[in-house]
Protein backbone atom coordinates (compact mmCIF):
# COMPACT_ATOMS: atom_id res chain seq x y z
CA UNK A 1 0.00 0.00 0.00
CA UNK A 2 1.35 3.28 -1.09
CA UNK A 3 1.42 6.03 1.53
CA UNK A 4 -0.71 8.87 1.51
CA UNK A 5 1.16 12.23 -0.03
CA UNK A 6 -0.28 16.04 0.29
CA UNK A 7 0.68 18.56 -1.89
CA UNK A 8 2.83 21.91 -1.15
CA UNK A 9 2.59 24.66 -4.21
CA UNK A 10 4.80 28.11 -4.28
CA UNK A 11 3.15 30.14 -6.85
CA UNK A 12 6.32 32.98 -8.28
CA UNK A 13 4.97 35.84 -10.52
CA UNK A 14 6.98 38.71 -11.66
CA UNK A 15 8.51 39.11 -14.77
CA UNK A 16 12.36 38.54 -16.47
CA UNK A 17 13.42 41.49 -18.52
CA UNK A 18 10.77 42.62 -20.05
CA UNK A 19 8.77 39.08 -20.76
CA UNK A 20 6.09 37.81 -18.17
CA UNK A 21 8.24 35.18 -15.74
CA UNK A 22 7.20 31.74 -16.80
CA UNK A 23 8.41 28.05 -17.35
CA UNK A 24 10.66 28.94 -19.79
CA UNK A 25 12.24 31.46 -18.88
CA UNK A 26 12.68 31.02 -15.45
CA UNK A 27 16.06 30.39 -14.27
CA UNK A 28 17.90 27.42 -13.53
CA UNK A 29 19.66 28.87 -10.71
CA UNK A 30 16.26 29.96 -9.54
CA UNK A 31 15.03 26.49 -9.28
CA UNK A 32 18.22 24.86 -7.70
CA UNK A 33 18.03 27.14 -5.03
CA UNK A 34 13.55 26.71 -4.49
CA UNK A 35 14.85 23.21 -4.54
CA UNK A 36 17.43 23.28 -1.78
CA UNK A 37 15.03 25.50 0.34
CA UNK A 38 11.84 23.23 0.26
CA UNK A 39 13.89 20.24 1.56
CA UNK A 40 15.47 22.71 4.31
CA UNK A 41 12.07 23.74 4.87
CA UNK A 42 10.40 20.85 5.44
CA UNK A 43 13.34 18.67 6.88
CA UNK A 44 15.55 20.87 8.35
CA UNK A 45 17.32 18.63 10.66
CA UNK A 46 18.50 15.25 9.78
CA UNK A 47 17.76 14.52 5.80
CA UNK A 48 18.50 10.68 6.43
CA UNK A 49 15.68 8.43 5.48
CA UNK A 50 13.65 11.30 4.60
CA UNK A 51 10.57 10.66 2.66
CA UNK A 52 10.51 11.33 -1.22
CA UNK A 53 9.86 15.17 -2.22
CA UNK A 54 8.46 14.62 -6.02
CA UNK A 55 8.74 17.94 -8.23
CA UNK A 56 7.00 19.29 -11.41
CA UNK A 57 6.08 23.06 -13.19
CA UNK A 58 3.38 24.29 -14.34
CA UNK A 59 2.42 27.63 -16.42
CA UNK A 60 0.38 30.38 -14.87
CA UNK A 61 3.49 32.46 -14.38
CA UNK A 62 5.24 29.70 -12.45
CA UNK A 63 3.65 27.23 -10.04
CA UNK A 64 6.31 25.04 -8.89
CA UNK A 65 4.52 21.75 -7.26
CA UNK A 66 6.10 19.68 -4.62
CA UNK A 67 4.83 16.37 -2.77
CA UNK A 68 5.99 14.15 -0.19
CA UNK A 69 4.03 12.40 2.69
CA UNK A 70 0.67 13.65 4.33
CA UNK A 71 2.88 14.08 7.59
CA UNK A 72 5.26 16.25 6.00
CA UNK A 73 2.82 18.33 4.44
CA UNK A 74 0.61 18.83 7.44
CA UNK A 75 3.91 19.57 9.45
CA UNK A 76 4.69 22.84 6.73
CA UNK A 77 1.29 23.96 6.60
CA UNK A 78 1.70 24.57 10.37
CA UNK A 79 4.93 25.98 10.08
CA UNK A 80 3.23 28.71 7.49
CA UNK A 81 0.28 29.65 9.51
CA UNK A 82 2.49 30.56 12.29
CA UNK A 83 4.79 32.53 9.99
CA UNK A 84 1.66 34.70 8.42
CA UNK A 85 0.21 34.99 12.58
CA UNK A 86 3.50 36.29 13.85
CA UNK A 87 4.82 37.72 10.47
CA UNK A 88 8.02 36.75 11.83
CA UNK A 89 10.36 33.39 11.09
CA UNK A 90 12.49 34.57 14.52
CA UNK A 91 10.98 31.05 16.19
CA UNK A 92 12.24 29.02 13.70
CA UNK A 93 14.90 26.68 13.27
CA UNK A 94 18.09 28.06 12.15
CA UNK A 95 18.15 25.89 8.55
CA UNK A 96 14.57 26.50 8.10
CA UNK A 97 14.37 30.36 8.97
CA UNK A 98 17.68 30.53 6.78
CA UNK A 99 15.53 28.47 3.68
CA UNK A 100 12.97 31.43 4.13
CA UNK A 101 15.05 34.53 3.62
CA UNK A 102 16.62 33.08 0.48
CA UNK A 103 13.24 33.77 -0.51
CA UNK A 104 12.73 36.93 0.68
CA UNK A 105 16.24 37.96 -0.79
CA UNK A 106 15.06 36.37 -4.56
CA UNK A 107 11.52 38.45 -3.95
CA UNK A 108 13.52 41.53 -3.20
CA UNK A 109 16.47 41.39 -5.80
CA UNK A 110 13.79 39.89 -8.56
CA UNK A 111 10.78 42.20 -7.69
CA UNK A 112 9.40 38.52 -7.53
CA UNK A 113 6.21 37.54 -5.10
CA UNK A 114 5.95 34.02 -3.89
CA UNK A 115 3.04 32.48 -2.66
CA UNK A 116 2.28 29.38 -0.92
CA UNK A 117 -0.35 27.14 -0.56
CA UNK A 118 -0.92 23.66 0.13
CA UNK A 119 -3.61 20.69 -0.05
CA UNK A 120 -4.32 21.07 3.48
CA UNK A 121 -6.16 24.57 3.40
CA UNK A 122 -7.84 26.39 1.00
CA UNK A 123 -6.13 29.18 -0.93
CA UNK A 124 -2.63 31.26 0.08
CA UNK A 125 -1.37 30.77 3.51
CA UNK A 126 2.06 33.09 3.08
CA UNK A 127 3.07 35.49 0.62
CA UNK A 128 6.60 36.95 0.39
CA UNK A 129 6.71 39.59 -1.75
CA UNK A 130 9.40 42.65 -2.40
CA UNK A 131 7.70 44.59 0.43
CA UNK A 132 7.41 41.96 2.88
CA UNK A 133 10.42 41.46 5.69
CA UNK A 134 11.10 37.93 6.29
CA UNK A 135 14.58 37.99 7.58
CA UNK A 136 15.53 37.28 11.60
CA UNK A 137 16.37 39.52 14.17
CA UNK A 138 20.02 40.41 14.76
CA UNK A 139 19.29 41.31 17.89
CA UNK A 140 18.42 37.83 19.10
CA UNK A 141 21.70 36.15 18.20
CA UNK A 142 24.45 36.46 20.09
CA UNK A 143 28.64 36.20 19.38
CA UNK A 144 29.31 32.48 21.81
CA UNK A 145 31.90 30.22 21.60
CA UNK A 146 31.58 26.48 21.62
CA UNK A 147 33.60 23.27 22.14
CA UNK A 148 33.08 20.15 20.16
CA UNK A 149 34.52 16.68 19.84
CA UNK A 150 34.75 14.72 16.77
CA UNK A 151 36.46 13.02 13.84
CA UNK A 152 38.07 15.32 11.36
CA UNK A 153 37.26 14.01 8.00
CA UNK A 154 37.87 16.76 5.45
CA UNK A 155 40.38 20.18 5.60
CA UNK A 156 41.34 22.99 2.63
CA UNK A 157 39.05 24.63 -0.16
CA UNK A 158 40.14 26.74 -2.79
CA UNK A 159 38.98 29.70 -2.06
CA UNK A 160 37.37 29.99 1.31
CA UNK A 161 38.97 27.08 3.93
CA UNK A 162 37.37 25.28 6.28
CA UNK A 163 37.62 21.52 8.27
CA UNK A 164 34.72 19.14 8.40
CA UNK A 165 33.84 17.80 12.05
CA UNK A 166 32.11 14.91 12.23
CA UNK A 167 30.50 15.08 16.11
CA UNK A 168 27.91 12.56 17.87
CA UNK A 169 26.48 15.73 19.44
CA UNK A 170 25.96 18.34 16.34
CA UNK A 171 26.28 16.02 13.48
CA UNK A 172 28.68 17.19 11.11
CA UNK A 173 30.04 20.92 11.36
CA UNK A 174 31.60 23.15 8.72
CA UNK A 175 34.34 25.09 10.52
CA UNK A 176 35.99 28.20 8.74
CA UNK A 177 39.41 28.03 9.12
CA UNK A 178 42.16 30.13 7.94
CA UNK A 179 44.31 28.57 4.81
CA UNK A 180 47.88 30.04 6.92
CA UNK A 181 46.57 27.54 9.61
CA UNK A 182 46.03 24.14 7.36
CA UNK A 183 49.70 24.97 5.68
CA UNK A 184 51.49 25.19 9.29
CA UNK A 185 50.09 21.84 10.28
CA UNK A 186 53.41 19.41 10.30
CA UNK A 187 51.25 16.32 9.96
CA UNK A 188 48.25 15.17 8.62
CA UNK A 189 45.49 15.90 10.63
CA UNK A 190 42.78 13.66 8.67
CA UNK A 191 40.68 11.20 10.43
CA UNK A 192 41.69 11.81 13.85
CA UNK A 193 40.40 12.91 16.64
CA UNK A 194 39.96 16.26 17.96
CA UNK A 195 38.89 18.87 20.25
CA UNK A 196 38.20 22.33 18.45
CA UNK A 197 37.19 26.12 20.25
CA UNK A 198 34.90 27.85 17.57
CA UNK A 199 33.08 31.46 17.91
CA UNK A 200 29.78 31.53 16.19
CA UNK A 201 26.25 32.72 17.13
CA UNK A 202 24.02 31.33 19.44
CA UNK A 203 20.19 32.39 19.94
CA UNK A 204 19.32 34.24 23.33
CA UNK A 205 15.89 33.07 23.37
CA UNK A 206 15.97 29.46 22.21
CA UNK A 207 19.86 28.42 22.92
CA UNK A 208 20.19 27.25 19.33
CA UNK A 209 23.45 27.24 17.50
CA UNK A 210 23.80 28.52 13.31
CA UNK A 211 25.81 25.95 12.56
CA UNK A 212 26.44 27.80 9.10
CA UNK A 213 29.14 30.36 10.58
CA UNK A 214 31.26 28.69 12.79
CA UNK A 215 34.97 29.85 12.43
CA UNK A 216 37.88 28.22 14.37
CA UNK A 217 39.42 29.64 17.51
CA UNK A 218 41.83 26.58 18.35
CA UNK A 219 42.15 22.53 17.42
CA UNK A 220 43.28 20.05 20.02
CA UNK A 221 44.50 16.83 20.07
CA UNK A 222 41.86 14.74 21.61
CA UNK A 223 43.38 11.41 22.79
CA UNK A 224 41.10 8.82 24.26
CA UNK A 225 43.15 6.45 24.62
CA UNK A 226 43.62 5.26 28.11
CA UNK A 227 46.61 5.62 29.76
CA UNK A 228 46.96 3.51 33.06
CA UNK A 229 50.67 4.65 33.88
CA UNK A 230 49.36 8.39 33.68
CA UNK A 231 46.33 7.57 36.24
CA UNK A 232 48.61 5.24 38.60
CA UNK A 233 51.08 8.18 38.64
CA UNK A 234 47.83 11.06 39.72
CA UNK A 235 46.96 8.58 42.20
CA UNK A 236 50.46 8.00 43.50
CA UNK A 237 50.42 11.57 44.11
CA UNK A 238 47.47 11.99 46.59
CA UNK A 239 48.86 9.26 48.54
CA UNK A 240 46.49 8.37 51.40
CA UNK A 241 44.34 11.21 50.90
CA UNK A 242 41.05 9.18 50.02
CA UNK A 243 41.82 6.80 52.32
CA UNK A 244 38.51 5.28 53.68
CA UNK A 245 36.32 8.30 51.80
CA UNK A 246 33.36 7.03 49.51
CA UNK A 247 34.77 8.82 46.14
CA UNK A 248 31.09 8.24 44.67
CA UNK A 249 29.99 10.32 47.42
CA UNK A 250 32.35 12.75 47.58
CA UNK A 251 32.32 13.36 43.82
CA UNK A 252 28.11 14.43 44.23
CA UNK A 253 28.47 16.83 46.83
CA UNK A 254 31.05 18.63 44.95
CA UNK A 255 28.74 18.46 42.10
CA UNK A 256 25.50 19.49 44.40
CA UNK A 257 23.82 16.37 44.18
CA UNK A 258 21.91 14.64 47.11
Amino acid sequence: MEPKTGKIEIHITGKNGNEVLSPDNFDIREVRKLLDGIEDMLFPNSKTGRPTISYSVESGSVKNVFRTSLQAVASFTAVLNMIASEQSIDNLEVTTARAFETIQQSAKQSNYSFEFTTSQVEGAILEITPETNYFRNEDLWADAEFFFYGELTDAGGKNDANIHLVTKEAGTLYIDVDKEFLKQQDQNILYREYGVRVQGKQNIATGELDKKNLKLIELVDYNTRFDEQYLSALISKVGNKFKGVDVDNWVNEIRGKA
